[in-house]
């Protein structure tokens, strides 16, 4: 399966178009090798690292479907492998306390 089209069916995406965009711009890892190509074919158990929403996700692909369906088929077509809650390195800590500021 096309990969720009699995991120879009697994609902990492709103639309193929951003997804093909993050893809096109060398942001997606295909087994820790960039891909540049949208139409770059993809299978089970291939991993997948890629931004989104400020942070890295790391991703194992378990199947692929014929459609873009509900959000509970689409977490059915992988495994999430990023540790949960660890920001970006680019990610703003939490602001000091007034008291500390002085």
């Amino acid at each position: 399966m096309r990969l720009d089209k699995w991120l879009w069916h697994a609902r990492f995406f709103r639309t193929r178009t951003l997804a093909s965009e993050v893809v096109e711009g060398g942001h997606v890892r295909v087994n820790a090798r960039r891909v540049q190509k949208p139409a770059f074919a993809i299978g089970e158990g291939d991993t997948l690292t890629f931004p989104q929403a400020g942070r890295i996700r790391v991703v194992r692909v378990l199947g692929s479907s014929l459609r873009r369906g509900p959000a509970t088929e689409a977490q059915a077509l992988y495994l999430d492998m990023d540790a949960e809650g660890v920001p970006s390195s680019g990610a703003v800590e939490e602001q000091p306390s007034s008291p500390p500021r002085r």
